[in-house]
């Protein structure tokens, strides 16, 4: 929520000087979790094991998220950033001298999972709220499409990268790229002072000022219908949509009878349609009203995944055009949903918001495919998504019809507390 006149027109300047360090970060991040994933898959071959290391990765943002947030809004969010950035780069040498030694163990990947994840569940509302104070509210939807593109061209390099590192080198080698790509991020935080929302509670931190802070946090939120709404809608998107990702295998290899070469074509459409959507936004920046933007992309999305349901057996490239069609609506959707509460949502109550927007989201994942397996199993593969795509599309048209969505930027919101710039530590 920064407008033009509270910041430098310099903005560039510090926020890309972070954003390349996170860049770096991110393909860091990717690469160790292609590596341990791929590490569990050949040394246990266990569907257990590998559904435990799904679900670690869940647990802190579906129970820790709501503390988290509270958390991030009261402590100073560079270092929030710095600390998070080199847990990560802690854990990852944790791992490696255990693979070095070679006394590595499975749960001992579990808990590096986890404390990866716990890491991130306070990086990603940190820097989604320091954004908002950095970016004019006029570019935030622009700087989402180029975090979207660029989070989906690290999703396509970074995976057969990995594989690539690992024909050759050790492990513990590999993983020795997420502590060098950590320590960046670390450093390039570093230079800047992010900018700091004032706070009008400045007492201690403790169990009860926690709490307390997260039930005002949920006061905000159902404060406020506009925002209420989007929330749901997000997790309902997120309830339908996850499955999806987990049973295309098995559409490829149960419908299209394909095999890993088809599931790579399926996914690389789905990368490249999330670049050239994440460039577009950024070029165009989306309508005027970025609810409108975005509920046109949730209609897409659910385009796209209807295709590939409908799709029959022997027209596999439309379901390649499906896919890439639900990749290319993917920062079409999120990005002005972002860019909308960073401007929209106070400053001091950022951490809150998207945590608990977070904690909603991923506490679907298990439920969602509690359900979508079994009934796909019963009625047939397709189903899930015949039923996501077409539920995601009727929820963006009746969107449209909802005030309280269309009217959100306009809505009054709870009173703001001024900025003020956080000095260097």
């Amino acid at each position: 929520m920064a407008s033009s006149t509270a910041l430098s027109k310099n903005w560039q300047r510090p926020y890309f000087t972070i954003w390349f360090g996170q860049l770096f970060s991110i393909l860091g991040s990717i690469l160790v979790q292609f590596a341990l994933i791929w590490y569990l898959t050949e040394k246990t071959g266990s569907a257990t094991i590998l559904a435990m290391a799904t679900l670690v990765g869940f647990v802190p943002e579906i129970v820790l998220g709501p503390f988290v947030g509270a958390l991030v809004d009261r402590w100073n969010r560079r270092k929030v950033l710095m600390i998070s950035d080199g847990s990560v780069a802690l854990v990852t040498l944790g791992l490696v001298v255990l693979f070095w030694l070679g006394i590595i163990q499975t749960w001992h990947i579990l808990i590096a999972l986890f404390l990866r994840s716990l890491a991130g569940t306070f990086h990603f509302p940190t820097f989604q709220a320091s954004t908002a104070l950095m970016v004019p509210d006029e570019h935030l939807s622009r700087i989402s499409g180029i975090n979207q593109a660029a989070r989906g061209a690290l999703n396509i390099v970074g995976p057969p990268l990995g594989a690539l590192m690992l024909a050759w080198l050790p492990m513990h080698f590999v993983l020795m790229v997420d502590i060098v790509t950590a320590a960046l991020a670390v450093f390039t935080v570093s230079l800047v002072a992010i900018p700091q929302p004032a706070q009008s509670d400045t007492s201690p931190v403790t169990p009860r000022s926690v709490l307390a802070d997260v039930s005002v946090g949920i006061r905000y939120v159902r404060a406020w219908p506009g925002l209420m709404a989007v929330i749901l809608m997000a997790t309902f998107l997120n309830f339908m949509l996850t499955p999806t990702g987990a049973l295309t295998p098995l559409l490829i290899t149960k419908h299209f009878n394909g095999g890993a070469v088809e599931l790579g074509w399926i996914e690389s459409a789905s990368g490249l349609g999330v670049v050239v959507g994440g460039l577009l936004l950024g070029v165009w920046g989306g309508f005027r009203k970025k609810v409108v933007t975005s509920l046109l992309g949730i209609v897409g999305l659910g385009a796209g995944i209807l295709i590939v349901g409908l799709a029959p057996s022997a027209l596999f490239p439309l379901a390649l055009f499906g896919m890439a069609l639900t990749g290319f609506m993917n920062p079409i959707t999120n990005g002005p949903l972002m860019a909308l509460m960073q401007a929209r949502v106070a400053p001091e109550m950022q951490g809150r918001v998207f945590t608990l927007m977070g904690a909603g989201c991923s506490a679907m994942v298990p439920l969602s495919m509690l359900l979508a397996g079994p009934l796909s199993d019963l009625l047939g593969i397709r189903t899930w998504f015949w039923v996501s795509g077409a539920a995601c599309m009727i929820m963006g048209l009746l969107a449209f019809t909802i005030p309280a969505i269309m009217t959100m930027e306009e809505q009054n919101t709870a009173p703001l507390v001024p900025v003020s710039a956080a000095a260097s530590d």
